[in-house]
């Protein structure tokens, strides 16, 4: 087949637009090659993480119990003699010296048996003089034979009834100045007093029950119970020095979550164990000069040891839980995340947590940017401050 001539006019037309067409696949080359490039995996960078370097310090782990304010003395203040209330000598709630009036029984009655008893005394020792004038006339008589021997025993006799009479008396009258002096009812104790159960007028007697009650203020006492088994750890941590309370102090926790300002100590440890509760009683003293502590209160107690103890701690926020436990993420020496499993402890202040097993010294534990990784992740370590928190 036979090719026709192309027209001169049209072959550098057809030449410019090759020309074009080449340029632009060259231009769709580069264009994947590109794209392709874009779309190669890239290597991932670190994720940078708070750490913290553990390391043991000193702490004061305690034991918290429920526990119960008690005066150390708790008086009921009671009438010993019957009869009317004639006063009352204080003001309610307010803090009395030992020795305070504090009520006062109609006295007339036992003012009036007093002096009916003195009375009876005096007539008694007029009987004993006289009956000591007859013996020593019949004792001068009878050594001149004008008296018989029998006469003489019997003045002996009446001699010595006579005295026991004064005697008797005399018993009778301090009886009854004792009644009467127990017409004025005063404070047994120094402390402050409560509420008055009986007002002016009423009939009270021994068996009416209690006026008013007066506890101590300053200091006071703190029970509570400690299981066995607590008890039984606290022996074994002695070891061979035994258990002694005063290696412990004792800190009272008010109903508002904030700490009593004085500490105290215990003072007793009870000497048997409850059979309904397998707990020991357990007595504290402590300060309480503001009265801010009262009798029947119920408080937390904390009690540590005074010696600090060497423990690795962490931010509670940085442990984790799954179905095998407590954990934590670590960053191991060559910057990479793993689990290290933890066993803990006491949760400090601060939200701080002791971990009795799991960590060692010089261990770097994540606490900031934890929801970003996962183990094996590579990351970029920095310091913080663990107060922080995760």
């Amino acid at each position: 087949m036979r090719r026709l001539p192309v027209p001169p006019h049209i072959a550098p037309r057809r030449v410019l637009v090759a020309a074009l067409a080449l340029l632009a696949l060259s231009a769709c080359d580069q264009g994947g090659g590109q794209a392709q490039q874009e779309g190669a995996p890239r290597q991932r960078q670190a994720i940078p993480v708070g750490v913290f370097q553990v390391k043991p310090e000193p702490v004061t782990i305690g034991e918290t119990f429920i526990g119960r304010i008690e005066a150390v003395q708790r008086i009921e203040i009671r009438a010993r003699v019957t009869g009317f209330l004639q006063e009352r000598l204080f003001r309610e709630g307010e803090i009395v010296d030992q020795g305070k009036p504090l009520f006062r029984i109609e006295p007339q009655i036992y003012q009036a048996i007093v002096e009916q008893r003195r009375a009876d005394l005096a007539r008694a020792e007029a009987e004993r003089e006289n009956a000591t004038v007859q013996l020593r006339r019949a004792q001068e008589l009878v050594q001149r034979n004008n008296i018989a021997e029998a006469t003489v025993d019997e003045r002996q006799a009446a001699a010595r009834t006579a005295e026991a009479g004064v005697l008797q008396a005399q018993a009778a009258l301090r009886q009854a100045e004792i009644d009467l002096s127990y017409t004025e009812i005063r404070a047994p104790i120094a402390g402050r007093i409560g509420l008055a159960l009986f007002d002016v007028g009423d009939l009270v007697n021994p068996e009416s029950g209690p006026l008013a009650e007066l506890v101590t203020r300053d200091p006071i006492h703190v029970l509570f119970q400690v299981s066995q088994r607590t008890l039984l750890d606290a022996q074994r941590a002695a070891g061979d020095e035994g258990l002694d309370a005063n290696d412990f102090v004792v800190r009272v926790m008010l109903p508002d979550d904030t700490e009593y300002p004085h500490p105290g100590s215990v003072n007793f440890v009870g000497i048997t164990v409850s059979q309904q509760t397998d707990t020991v009683p357990i007595r504290a003293e402590v300060p309480n000069p503001q009265e801010m502590l009262r009798d029947g209160q119920f408080v937390r107690v904390l009690i540590q040891p005074k010696q600090a103890e060497l423990a690795i701690t962490i931010p509670q926020a940085a442990i984790q839980a799954d179905q095998q436990g407590n954990f934590v993420l670590g960053v191991d020496g060559e910057d990479k995340v793993r689990i290290l499993r933890v066993e803990t402890g006491e949760t400090l202040e601060q939200g701080r947590v002791v971990v009795r097993s799991g960590l060692k010294e010089g261990d770097r534990v994540v606490i900031q940017g934890i929801q970003q990784v996962r183990p094996g992740a590579s990351v970029q370590p920095s310091p913080v401050d663990p107060n922080q928190g995760a």
